[in-house]
């Protein structure tokens, strides 16, 4: 069968999206479909499979699959990829409209120049801090900051929370690329974290700006995560390092975001997302 497909992605995190107000495909199809499509070898080649889908309780749906065939249940720069297609496909007609993810239900804000949208500013919501929300091992209501972490022979201070999905942070005084190769798939699959987590290296430049390198549950090294983004914000406030209610400019491998952690607790992610291609996919998958 041939699945008509939009590939997209948000400061380099790229994801093959379907558009579900067209067409659907068997539910019980997506987690092959998601790996099949992001082999770089034998399918397209992404970082997984995202689907806009109609919602009954905001004006579009999202739902994530990674490339291991897992479904996540937010995505930042999902989202801007998707509130751009949904702005110009006219799934959407207002420039501020919500998008329901499996985490939560967020708002999204397009800017627009000549009929394209070429920044998406989205209210991600408030970071969830207690052990049984992220969720972690540990009393369920305590809160993990710059906590002691042994791996691998090797003491990190942890700072972890939710953003809809579960985010490990450690602030560490220079980036080093072997460290998140090594250590992030070891801490992604830690038994203190029963469904995994995404894990970010930050360092602090300023007050307000930082250094991020990530490793998404899932998905191994990407360019880019937005809610990894939004968490290592909250991290380095709730640290002490950076500030609360100001803009924070994260620079990510794929390029920058835009962040603030807002006095009504809040987080606020700005960015850019492209259209890379479309096309069509060949799958043993039903097109419904």
């Amino acid at each position: 069968m041939q699945i008509p497909f939009i590939k997209m992605h948000g400061l380099g995190n790229n994801y093959i999206y379907l558009d579900f107000f067209q067409y659907t495909v068997e539910e019980e199809k997506l987690s092959e479909l998601a790996k099949s499509v992001s082999n770089v070898h034998t399918g397209i080649g992404s970082d997984g499979l995202i689907i806009i889908h109609p919602s009954e309780t905001a004006d579009v749906g999202m739902r994530i699959f990674n490339k291991d065939g897992s479904e996540g249940q937010s995505c930042g720069n999902g989202l801007r990829c998707t509130a751009k297609y949904a702005f110009e496909q006219g799934i959407v007609a207002e420039k501020r409209f919500r998008i329901e993810t499996k985490a939560n239900i967020v708002e999204a804000e397009v800017q627009v120049t000549n009929e394209k949208v070429d920044q998406v500013t989205i209210n991600m919501g408030k970071p969830h801090l207690e052990r049984e929300l992220i969720p972690m091992q540990g009393n369920p209501k305590q809160h993990v900051i710059g906590e002691p972490f042994e791996i691998q022979g090797q003491t990190l201070e942890l700072t972890a929370l939710s953003m809809g999905n579960p985010h490990a942070v450690f602030l560490v005084d220079q980036i080093n690329g072997e460290q998140v190769s090594q250590l992030g798939p070891l801490v992604e699959k830690d038994e203190r974290f029963p469904q995994g987590a995404n894990v970010e290296f930050i360092e602090i430049v300023s007050p307000v700006e930082i250094n991020f390198s990530v490793w998404e549950r899932g998905s191994g090294i990407t360019q880019a995560c937005g809610t990894g983004a939004c968490a290592a914000v909250v991290a380095g406030v709730l640290n002490g390092q950076l500030k609360r209610n100001e803009s924070v400019t994260v620079h990510l491998p794929g390029g920058d975001l835009d962040i603030t952690w807002d006095a009504d607790g809040n987080v606020w992610m700005t960015g850019g997302a492209e259209t890379v291609a479309t096309g069509v996919f060949y799958s043993p998958c039903k097109v419904l």
